[in-house]
């Protein structure tokens, strides 16, 4: 996971290497300080409109994003206008109350055949799991896999399940690259990862 300073600028590169080319237009829910901005113009983004609800992280945004709606989502979906090519909800639902909700919101802002991409701490991490069994405490932190903002919590299957319902296409999960930890993801054809990754990552599609 990324550090506490780097938070808002974080560029997210191997989530954009998964986007369908071109990304065309973008909403970027969540944007921080617009830390995918150089990506996704790069991937062929010709407008990134933003959704931020920190002012400070807002401003810097403005420099690199075409628009940027200061409020929380729930907010600034009604004032938003579509049709958007791509939506990134990248670390956002977890901080949601209504999270499917505004999934189904965005799927009315999306055009046709549009590709959604969101990135949720995955809570069947063996960290999460050890913290629970061994020193009886969640582990809140200020920061991270377990930051104590976080409202909500999802497995893989949990995410899919949020999502579908959402009405949109689910075309696929994937995680963060593995490093060290690669080659046992292919002996357990992608098992061990469901407890070794901080992250997951899913890709749909609005039919």
């Amino acid at each position: 996971m990324h550090s506490p300073e780097g938070y808002y600028a974080n560029e997210r590169a191997d989530v954009i290497a998964l986007l369908p080319r071109p990304v065309a237009r973008v909403l970027d829910v969540g944007c921080g300080a617009g830390g995918t901005a150089r990506g996704l113009r790069e991937a062929g983004a010709s407008e990134i409109v933003g959704i931020e609800i920190v002012p400070s992280a807002a401003e810097s945004a403005r420099a690199v994003l075409d628009e940027v709606h200061v409020a929380a989502v729930e907010e600034a979906l009604d004032d938003l206008e579509g049709p958007f090519d791509t939506i990134l909800c990248l670390d956002v639902l977890e901080h949601l109350v209504d999270p499917g909700h505004v999934l189904a919101r965005l799927r009315e802002l999306a055009a046709p055949g549009a590709t959604l991409q969101v990135s949720v701490p995955n809570a069947r991490h063996l960290s999460l799991v050890g913290d629970l069994l061994f020193r009886g405490t969640f582990g809140y932190a200020d920061w991270g896999h377990r930051d104590r903002t976080h409202l909500r919590w999802f497995t893989r299957r949990d995410l899919i399940e949020l999502v579908a319902g959402a009405g949109w296409e689910v075309t696929r999960t994937s995680v963060p690259p593995l490093g060290r930890s690669a080659a046992l993801h292919r002996i357990t054809r992608g098992w061990s990862s469901e407890f070794l990754v901080a992250q997951i990552y899913l890709t749909a599609r609005a039919g």
